[in-house]
């Protein structure tokens, strides 16, 4: 035996499937698991303290889904508000609510930070590492690794450089490192950023602030709706509660998809939809530069207004839009290209989200580190030649859970075949010389998209090897394709030689 490695012989792992993150994701994948496969063992590992992964840790005001819970809900547990747009502590609420109902919380093991994970080919097993909020490491060994551990940076968002910030004499925060208790009654607060989080927080703060001015260097396309659906409430008046909401979120994802499909196919018709709809919103207090985008609706994410929050704030004169470039930030404020100047006691750096993959751990594959922008996603689940993994990658132009559904159906599904086949591994092979045409699925133009897509897996036109983005078709084809599809290979632990590293985590 050398003196860099050992061989042994395959073993037991300490868990079937090490789940990341007590997110939507991972408690929606735990829920699966005790549904479809209850004989396999599964153990959420989560970085903080509580369930609710983007929920927990989001504490800006009027904090919000930014699609319904119809669909944003899971399609096993019916969404009972009244209120279809949540806000977060009642989705905190649901996510509680599922993990005591269905005993999924004596799984999680909190305050765990997943550092590494390498998979090991003979042993057919992760061997991960963690490390817990004092600092000390543990490892824990598991046939598969699902990955419910969001798309973005929980620790670093995208903050924009503004000259002349460390003048500003007054508080600069970012929605994502809100701070406990900040009194911002009476003052005046620019928002800078015109994205979902901007038009969650402007209405909310403008309430108590002397007023807010949201500062945008280019305007949004938004959509208004009601916070409540009046279908969804009627039809549980009527109907068993599951029935309605089964009905409801098949109407939601629908309206959702053709109206997606709609701005693609006649933008033209749909940017003058939305512009007739906020003028009649504002009223005289429309402000075309303000209000008209230089793309097309869906270019970009379509913002969600809630019972026109926003527009209700900017008539009352609580709220106002500015459209123009930071030239410096100043002791009272900031000072705009234009010339313009804007007061402020408070600035709010709404500037965006900042994507990773894989929450940021250091993957690899028989100690070779793993390059997801070099692997094609394989039914939007895995990827290519990789075992024994899965993602879970949201929609752009839906709600993340419709895709969170599938993925963790689909594993589940998965992990039946094997223990069918007597199987330790499931990968699917793609070969050196494959033929695929490569696709942009990322078909959008947000600046946190655009930011990362050199960490982002590949797609193919094949609708095997992509990140779909449709829905309707994905849900219909996931459950019509055999998991044994000639792609998908199935295979046996044979034992294996431990890598040094391997060996260091376990002393």
């Amino acid at each position: 035996m050398g003196a860099q490695q050992a061989t042994i012989t395959a073993v037991q792992p300490d868990v079937d499937v090490l789940i990341v993150g007590a997110g939507i994701s991972g408690i929606g994948m735990a829920a699966h698991m005790k549904m479809l496969c209850p004989d396999r063992s599964y153990t959420i590992v989560e970085r903080r303290g509580q369930i609710g992964g983007t929920w927990d840790l989001f504490r800006y005001p009027g904090v919000r889904s930014d699609s319904d819970m119809h669909t944003l809900g899971f399609v096993f547990e019916p969404w009972k508000h009244e209120k279809s747009i949540a806000d977060g502590p009642s989705i905190l609420d649901y996510l509680n609510r599922i993990a005591d109902e269905r005993d999924i919380r004596r799984h999680i093991r909190f305050d765990s930070k997943v550092v590494s994970a390498d998979f090991d080919s003979g042993l057919a097993q992760w061997v991960v590492t963690l490390e817990s909020g004092d600092g000390q490491r543990s490892r824990v060994t598991a046939r598969w690794l699902y990955l419910g551990s969001g798309y973005y940076d929980y620790d670093k968002p995208h903050e924009a450089q503004f000259e002349g910030r460390e003048d500003f004499q007054g508080q600069v925060i970012h929605p994502q490192f809100w701070p406990e208790n900040l009194d911002y009654a009476g003052k005046r607060v620019v928002v800078i950023g015109s994205g979902a989080t901007a038009v969650t927080i402007v209405p909310s703060m403008a309430r108590k602030a002397a007023h807010v001015t949201m500062l945008q260097r280019t305007p949004t396309w938004y959509a208004m709706r009601p916070a409540k659906d009046g279908i969804a409430n009627m039809l549980r008046k009527f109907l068993p509660e599951e029935l309605a909401y089964r009905i409801t979120r098949w109407k939601n994802v629908k309206v959702q998809n053709y109206f997606f499909k709609r701005a693609r196919a006649r933008p033209d018709k749909v940017r003058d939809f939305l512009t007739k709809k906020i003028k009649a919103a504002l009223g005289d207090k429309y402000d075309e530069k303000a209000f008209t985008p230089p793309y097309d609706p869906w270019d970009q994410r379509l913002c969600l207004v809630p019972d026109a929050d926003l527009f209700e704030a900017i008539k009352a004169g609580k709220a106002s839009v500015v459209t123009d470039h930071i030239d410096r930030f100043d002791a009272t404020g900031i000072m705009l290209k234009s010339g313009q100047h804007l007061d402020a006691d408070v600035i709010v750096t709404a500037t965006g989200l900042k994507m990773v993959m894989a929450g940021k751990i250091a993957l690899s594959l028989d100690g070779a580190p793993i390059d997801f922008a070099e692997r094609y996603y394989y039914k939007g689940v895995m990827f290519s030649n990789l075992p024994n993994l899965a993602v879970v990658f949201g929609y752009l132009n839906a709600s993340w859970t419709l895709r969170a559904d599938i993925n963790a159906r689909y594993v589940c599904d998965v992990l039946n075949a094997m223990k069918a086949k007597g199987a330790d591994l499931a990968v699917p092979k793609l070969a050196p010389d494959h033929q695929l045409d490569e696709d942009n699925i990322y078909d959008l133009s947000s600046g946190y998209i655009e930011r990362a897509r050199h960490l982002l897996p590949k797609s193919a036109s094949d609708m095997r090897w992509r990140l779909n983005q449709d829905y309707v078709r994905d849900v219909a084809w996931m459950k019509s394709d055999p998991i044994e599809d000639g792609v998908l290979q199935f295979g046996q632990a044979r034992g294996t030689t431990v890598h040094k590293a391997h060996m260091a985590a376990a002393q």
